[in-house]
């Protein structure tokens, strides 16, 4: 669930921009590492700023001193208690691994993972980087909720990189980009106005749990410890392609039929 948070004043009049993805941060630890981000961010034009399940809680004056101002400038950052939550508006996420998963998504580098978000942006679908926890980084389960992965190509004998690093690397390549207007425009193609739209992160999520329900009720799982990487791999099937809002209405058809209730979900 979304938390309410206390409003900030603010400096700043709003501008318009190209369209930026918003930063997650999943489990952050240190205030520290958080106003570092912030700053970072500011620092190329984002703003967006949602945090996941904050260690230490929010607000978080550790933050506000190492954000240095950019918390007063920025919209408020926004707390969930789940990544789930976060991205739930949000068409395509990417997230960020310091090494390669036993899963079947597309990977980036840090550059064609920018031109990625910016070609969609550029269709009018919003986007996202996530950031996991600064000691043990993202579950497999978190990842599995998101589109694709960004692997920064770094010493091989020693890839650790500071969360606030890693969202400074991603912001700088997002700006550089943006600014140029130098990148592809026909991948993915762009999106007729007839054609159904990416569905939100929500409502596939809605659509998983629905699936994960029947399949418990008809006893799919053999055993309890086998449910949660056979979930990751269902979530991955859905998660890995641009499902659309209107393959998703088909596809909630497709379980209404099957528990014989054609009339709705």
């Amino acid at each position: 669930m979304q938390q309410k948070i206390a409003h900030r004043t603010k400096k700043h009049n709003q501008k318009d921009t190209t369209p930026a993805p918003s930063i997650i941060l999943c489990r952050p630890q240190m205030g520290e590492n958080i106003g570092a981000a912030a700053r970072a961010m500011l620092n190329f034009e984002l703003t967006d700023l949602r945090i996941v399940a904050p260690r230490d809680g929010w607000p978080n004056e550790r933050a506000d001193a190492t954000a240095s101002g950019a918390f007063d400038v920025m919209p408020e950052p926004r707390i969930f208690d789940t990544l789930k939550e976060a991205i739930s508006d949000i068409h395509f996420t990417i997230a960020t691994s310091a090494r390669r998963r036993d899963m079947v998504k597309p990977v980036y580098n840090p550059v064609n993972a920018m031109n990625e978000l910016l070609t969609r942006a550029g269709n009018n679908q919003k986007t996202g980087i996530v950031f996991g926890a600064e000691r043990t980084g993202l579950t497999n389960e978190e990842i599995s909720l998101c589109q694709a992965l960004m692997n920064v190509p770094t010493n091989p004998d020693f890839a650790s990189l500071n969360l606030s690093q890693s969202v400074m690397l991603g912001a700088y390549e997002w700006h550089k980009i943006a600014k140029s207007n130098d990148y592809s425009q026909s991948e993915p193609p762009a999106l007729n106005p007839n054609d159904s739209f990416p569905a939100p992160q929500g409502e596939i999520s809605s659509f998983i749990e629905r699936l994960e329900n029947d399949l418990e009720k008809r006893r799919f799982f053999r055993t309890p410890e086998m449910k949660p990487t056979v979930m990751v791999n269902i979530r991955n099937i859905f998660t890995r392609t641009d499902i659309t809002d209107q393959e998703l209405r088909t596809l909630h058809g497709i379980l209404s039929a099957l528990r014989g209730n054609k009339t709705g979900k």
